[in-house]
């Protein structure tokens, strides 16, 4: 299997591709391998990946020909020797002109011998699909089928090889037609196709190079035509669909300065988004227990790894399950859509109609409560039966009304097997599965299969059942419900922390970290790739009546530890008693966590008891303050810097004791309130300061200073007003 496959076939088992081994672990582990028979290249994971590798597709840029309306003038000769061919592939891709249903001419290649020597034609039929025929020699293949007559570009590829006259069509990765008998007949063995020939785009050549008939020239836009000296196999088309440049046997290249133009053909040059993956992905090299990429579209062997704790799960599961809603299921689907071991199923490849019908009959039976409480294998079964939604391919003339049902079966199953009743069996497959993010990410790929329903008049998808929805926009979005999602993330086998610690001042206690809103999920995608880019968001919450704190977390989901939450790259924006706005630098699932607190409540007669003792020990102080002042005017003490010291310092302590007792009078106006606070630091920090003016004082006294006495009085208001001031 390819690395998807590979990859999708042991998540279907709840296991993961065989992880990346360290560099000390590499020879054992090929040893390992090699007792079990096991030789050649195998497929590995690497431990730095994401959970699920995309298939990335990149553009490629190309000069277009756009031939216009159909005239015998237009046309494009190939300024390459053409030696003789008993085998030959060529490949383009093309956007035909669906105006005119005559036939047109692609390419044709003459040569003096025979005008009609290797020649590619197509029309439009009359139930709107292109269909192409193939002459070789002369000889002409029917009119088959191909892609359909949509307007848009699609990929192609012609091959004939001289033995028995064997040729195939392809289109879009897919081969359409294929037959034999393509060749000369009698008495001599077949012939290659001659060489020294003329290769003419977009007519057919009723004489070597020349003598067009605007009634068989081509009509549309044509590019990235590549001509290859033998046949190349199923997985090679494949790779040319994808953007790769075979270079092997590689007769022509597509190449503006190789093309000989005709003025009224008009060259432009476009981007083509490679339909097919382009990456190579990591592989262990058995024999010499070294490691090396691979393509990951090449068919490799695989292997499965669960760990021991999760393997025993799944056993114990199988072991106790009593298959009741296998039964019912099976039943009513009159076949086995569930089977009774999740080790044995195999790779089912869903198509639209056998999707909707499979997923009708699941949620009716867990809609009527047929299985009140699912055992660990029912859900098991059900996240197996759900992760092949997703990857269902939309064919071609699939009724969308039925994609959009799709999506309501699936929301809804997902809805029912997060209801309350389940929680106890999600912590008996906690070593299995990622616990319900493994039903958030599978609603998260399930948005990418509704592309399909967007078009230019309808710009927004909706899907909403109970506490459970998702909508699909340009813009990738998916959400989740507080109520369902709340009760199954903070549980005690959830990853949320839940702690219970005494603060130290004893005036509240830190209770719990709980998912406070709802879970979306945000991907922007552009050309089908997924782009990561900021995020800005504002979710809804209840308005809290205890005191919580609002912190802004993401989701990030790795094989081996399963849903973390993380503050990596989010921060708070702004909150209020009812949402919270958070700014992320890159786009995953994201959530608002509340840290709950407990604090303790005052009543009326302690409130007032508090007062009453504030008002009576500030008053005495005061007091005792106003009569040491009022003693230092009246008695006439020797001023001194002693004197001037303890001057400065009782005003300090009983202007802020004076402020303090009255300060519950402002806390009903917001800027009085902030005045008083500001007012209240300065003057307990002067305090500070006077006392410690105070201390530099008495070390003056002791210790000689070469410093006048203006110049301390000065360097001690600095000290006792300047500093506090500035703080």
């Amino acid at each position: 299997l390819d690395w998807w496959q590979a990859d999708r076939y042991c998540e279907q088992r709840f296991a993961q591709l065989l992880l990346e081994p360290q560099d000390s672990e590499q020879g054992s582990f090929s040893k390992l391998l090699q007792s079990h028979h096991i030789r050649g290249s195998v497929w590995l994971k690497e431990r730095d990946s994401v959970p699920h590798k995309t298939k990335r597709r990149r553009g490629h840029t190309v000069p277009v020909l756009i031939f216009g309306d159909k005239t015998d003038t237009k046309y494009v000769k190939v300024l390459s020797d053409f030696p003789a061919l008993p085998a030959v592939t060529a490949c383009a891709h093309v956007q035909w002109d669906t105006r005119t249903q005559e036939v047109a001419t692609i390419f044709s290649y003459a040569v003096p011998a025979f005008m009609n020597e290797f020649q590619l034609r197509g029309c439009v039929d009359e139930e709107g699909f292109v269909r192409f025929a193939l002459i070789v020699h002369g000889h002409h293949s029917p009119y088959l089928p191909v892609f359909r007559a949509d307007g848009q570009w699609h990929h192609f590829c012609v091959t004939w090889q001289r033995e028995n006259g064997t040729w195939a069509i392809y289109a879009d990765g897919k081969r359409r037609a294929s037959a034999s008998g393509l060749c000369s007949v009698g008495p001599s063995a077949p012939q290659a196709i001659f060489g020294q020939g003329t290769f003419i785009i977009g007519q057919d050549q009723d004489s070597l190079g020349g003598t067009f008939r605007a009634k068989e020239s081509f009509s549309g836009n044509i590019t990235d035509l590549h001509i290859w000296q033998r046949v190349l196999s199923t997985e090679q088309i494949e790779k040319v669909r994808s953007c790769w440049v075979l270079e092997q046997d590689l007769l022509f290249g597509w190449s503006s300065n190789a093309l000989e133009v005709e003025s009224t053909v008009q060259a432009v040059t476009t981007e083509l988004l490679c339909p097919g993956p382009v990456e190579e992905c990591r592989v262990l090299e058995v024999g010499s227990s070294g490691l090396s990429h691979a393509s990951c579209l090449q068919a490799l062997p695989f292997i499965c790894h669960y760990s021991k704790d999760a393997y025993w799960q799944l056993k114990r599961a199988q072991l106790e399950s009593s298959h009741s809603l296998a039964s019912c299921v099976n039943s009513l689907a009159v076949r086995t859509v569930i089977p009774d071991s999740v080790f044995t199923t195999g790779m089912q490849d869903m198509n639209l109609s056998v999707a909707l019908d499979v997923l009708d009959i699941l949620a009716s039976v867990l809609r009527r409560g047929e299985v009140p409480v699912l055992e660990p294998s029912d859900l098991l079964a059900v996240l197996q039966l759900l992760s092949q939604v997703p990857h269902m391919e939309i064919q071609e003339g699939d009724e969308l009304e039925m994609l959009e049902q799709l999506g309501q079966y699936f929301m809804e199953i997902a809805e029912l097997i997060l209801e309350e009743q389940n929680t106890g069996t999600w912590s008996l497959i906690s070593q299995v599965t990622r616990g319900p993010m493994a039903v958030v990410e599978l609603c998260d790929r399930m948005v990418s299969l509704l592309v399909p329903l967007l078009t230019p008049e309808r710009t927004k998808i909706t899907i909403q059942y109970g506490n459970i929805g998702l909508q699909r926009v340009t813009v990738k979005n998916m959400w989740f419900g507080y109520s369902s999602l709340q009760r199954s993330l903070s549980s005690s086998s959830s990853t949320a922390v839940s702690r219970d610690v005494a603060a130290s001042d004893g005036g509240q206690k830190f209770l719990s970290t709980a998912v406070g809103t709802a879970v979306i999920s945000s991907t922007l995608l552009s050309e089908h790739q997924e782009i990561s880019t900021a995020v800005r968001y504002r979710l809804q919450h209840r308005v809290q009546v205890i005191s919580v704190c609002f912190l802004c977390f993401l989701l990030h989901v790795s094989p081996d530890a399963g849903g973390m939450w993380s503050t990596a790259g989010c921060s708070v924006v702004m909150s209020f008693s009812d949402s919270t706005a958070c700014f992320c630098n890159h786009t995953t699932h994201f959530a608002i966590l509340l840290q709950v607190y407990e604090q303790e409540q005052r009543t009326t007669t302690e409130e007032f008891t508090l007062q009453i003792l504030t008002f009576i020990g500030c008053g005495v102080s005061f007091c005792a303050l106003i009569a040491t002042f009022i003693l230092f005017l009246v008695v006439r003490v020797p001023k001194s810097e002693r004197t001037t010291v303890h001057k400065n310092l009782i005003f300090a302590l009983a202007a802020g004791e004076a402020l303090l007792m009255f300060s519950e009078l402002a806390k009903t106006n917001q800027a009085l309130c902030f005045m008083v606070t500001a007012f209240l630091h300065l003057l307990f920090m002067a305090a500070f300061s006077w006392m410690l003016v105070e201390g530099l004082l008495l070390w003056s006294k002791v210790v000689a200073v070469n410093m006048s006495e203006d110049r301390r009085m000065k360097f001690y208001y600095v000290t006792g007003w300047g500093i506090c001031t500035l703080l």
